[in-house]
């Protein structure tokens, strides 16, 4: 996969101990990398990293993302070839009760992570994770392009088009002939392994397991939902041609790239808990609306990826039941397991479903299985 560039390589993660940060890893691990992973605490309890065991399997630093000195000097002492910035504050509604620590993890932290890549004469490429919400959401029915504009009406929104502009500025100021970086947006991610609060999956898999309702709002919320292995695929392309630095009919250098499905397929919230309901035997759901009316929260919101798929051929490749049946599967594992959660380590079902992915994706031809 990806031209087997990560084996051997030093990759160095800000945020690894997050959903997607956990993720990518643990697929970086599989793949042969040599993983550094920074962060400040795990976020949850239960996580996707401890139920891992994965601090045996890298190199776990603790440190805020918005110390940049401390960053730096973890940076400088590892000597990565490649950086992927993951942390941040993610949360929507977490943003409206803490907007100053939301700005500055999300903008300072960015910044933070950039100035050290800079500072750190190893590095030759970085790519910063941002979210699908940097854009300005205006309800419109078709997909937001890279080109549109950013911001957002919630500080978590606002923050990482602030983000996104950093990021810019620095790619133009800085790195022009040096590290090779890009940004990248993805869909509301899902699958196994997250306990994030305030979020349908995790709120879902909390009710199953506890044989309790699960409580949703917005049920006629559309996303363009995916599986976190859809994204983590992309920017794990997306880096191996930003290490790989040969001539391409296009140079992902200083670019911005939307990761998503087609911007044709959307479901709701309510086809989501729909859909669980045929892998969770008794689970059920009841609607929750109150709380919504002071905050400002998108119910429409797709991607445009074709510049993904023109400069690097990278699509999703998950239709939305395969989404559902993998992100399942994984809670039911850990809920359900032989022996209960506390005696399951998930790693060798997380890396289960990574290769099962990956061979699906095979079948399918997605070019970076080659």
């Amino acid at each position: 996969m990806f031209a087997d560039i990560y084996r051997g390589r030093r990759v160095f993660i800000t945020g690894h101990t997050g959903f997607k940060g956990s993720w990518l890893s643990a697929w970086l691990v599989r793949l042969g990398a040599d993983v550094n992973g920074y962060s400040s605490s795990i976020p949850t309890d239960p996580s996707h990293f401890s139920a891992m065991n994965l601090a045996e399997h890298l190199k776990d630093t603790r440190g805020d993302i918005r110390d940049r000195e401390n960053l730096s000097q973890a940076m400088r002492r590892f000597a990565p070839e490649i950086v992927f910035h993951l942390a941040a504050q993610a949360l929507v509604r977490q943003s409206y009760e803490s907007p100053a620590e939301t700005f500055e993890t999300n903008m300072i932290g960015t910044l933070n992570a950039l100035e050290a890549a800079r500072r750190c004469p190893s590095v030759r490429a970085v790519v910063v994770i941002t979210s699908d919400k940097c854009y300005r959401n205006d309800e419109w029915v078709w997909g937001y392009r890279e080109t549109d504009r950013l911001g957002g009406s919630d500080p978590y929104s606002a923050s990482k088009g602030c983000a996104e502009i950093i990021a810019h500025s620095y790619f133009q100021s800085f790195f022009k002939d040096g590290p090779a970086c890009a940004t990248t947006r993805a869909g509301n991610v899902i699958g196994g392994g997250d306990w994030a609060a305030d979020r349908i999956v995790p709120d879902c898999a909390r009710a199953w397991a506890a044989g309790k309702p699960a409580r949703i709002r917005s049920p006629r919320a559309t996303r363009p939902w995916q599986h976190v292995l859809e994204p983590l695929s992309g920017y794990l392309h997306l880096g191996a041609r930003l290490l790989d630095n040969q001539e391409n009919p296009f140079n992902p250098r200083g670019q911005a790239y939307n990761f998503g499905p087609a911007a044709d397929i959307g479901n709701t919230v309510a086809d989501v808990t729909d859909a669980l309901a045929r892998h969770w035997p008794g689970f059920r759901v009841r609607k929750d609306d109150a709380g919504q009316a002071e905050m400002k929260e998108s119910t429409l919101l797709k991607l445009c990826c074709d510049k993904a798929l023109a400069h690097l051929q990278w699509k999703a490749a998950l239709n939305f039941e395969e989404t559902i049946r993998y992100t399942a599967e994984w809670y039911h594992c850990f809920y359900r397991g032989e022996g209960g959660k506390n005696d399951k380590n998930m790693l060798d079902f997380s890396l289960g479903q990574i290769a099962a992915y990956c061979n699906l994706a095979e079948q399918r031809e997605h070019i970076w299985t080659r």
